[in-house]
């Protein structure tokens, strides 16, 4: 399994961003995909994640107004879009993929791409 994220940058505060993550369509179809972010000296949290079917998403309580996860199954890739970017919004943003639906912990997650770096200036 192979991910690859991509459209991280510096951007002002109340600014978006799109992120995307790249993957085989063979990962599109069968695991669920979901969003990460690190903080510098934090843990790793949950975003959001969609299931394989695009029918079910599932959102951090802090993301449910200004985050939205998206797949496109023409692309195999999935988008993260952020609106009202704020401050504390910059960490590294990962995408991941597991086999099973509900998952919040980075744990069961097993596969990973890379990480884009999300900096919001104030």
């Amino acid at each position: 399994v192979q991910l690859q994220a991509s459209g991280g940058g510096l951007v002002q505060a109340g600014g978006s961003l799109t992120l995307s993550c790249a993957t085989s369509a063979r990962t599109f179809h069968n695991y669920v995909m979901g969003w990460f972010r690190q903080a510098s000296g934090k843990e790793r949290e949950f975003v959001a994640s969609t299931s394989w079917s695009a029918l079910s998403t599932d959102y951090a309580d802090f993301a449910n107004e200004r985050f939205t996860i998206s797949r496109d199954s023409a692309k195999s890739t999935v988008y993260l879009q952020i609106k009202s970017l704020k401050p504390e919004d910059t960490a590294v943003y990962y995408c991941a993929a597991t086999r099973d639906w509900g998952k919040v912990s980075a744990n069961d997650y097993p596969h990973w791409g890379q990480g884009t770096q999300v900096t919001v200036s104030s």
